[in-house]
């Protein structure tokens, strides 16, 4: 039953890198065209806030798969290390929540 757990686990967070790494792919790629579009005099800095917020999100739901991930294998092999990296990932992840809630609600009260 550790075995699978364990398995579980891991792909979980291969799912979880591979979620903040499209994410981050496709943030990329929204901001290397906005900045292009600087040669045609259509830049937009509210683009640009628009792709860090989304960036954002694939981050916090690639936050999650972690976090999911570390408790499973926290209850198959608990350790306070195990322990401590759980803390600190849910503390990334509360954190990152915070401010870009802050940030969605002044765009949205500027619009």
């Amino acid at each position: 039953m550790n075995d699978l757990l364990s398995a579980i686990s891991a792909l979980i967070s291969y799912i979880s890198i591979a979620i903040i790494c499209y994410g981050a792919t496709i943030g990329l790629f929204r901001f290397f065209i906005n900045e292009f579009s600087r040669l045609t005099g259509r830049f937009s800095l509210n683009q640009t806030v628009q792709i860090k917020i989304e960036v954002g999100y694939y981050l916090l739901l690639g936050l999650e798969f972690l976090i999911a991930s570390d408790i499973i294998e926290t209850i198959v092999n608990p350790s306070f290390q195990d322990l401590g990296i759980l803390a600190g990932t849910v503390a990334i992840r509360t954190g990152l929540s915070f401010f870009l809630d802050r940030e969605i609600e002044k765009k949205g009260s500027r619009d």
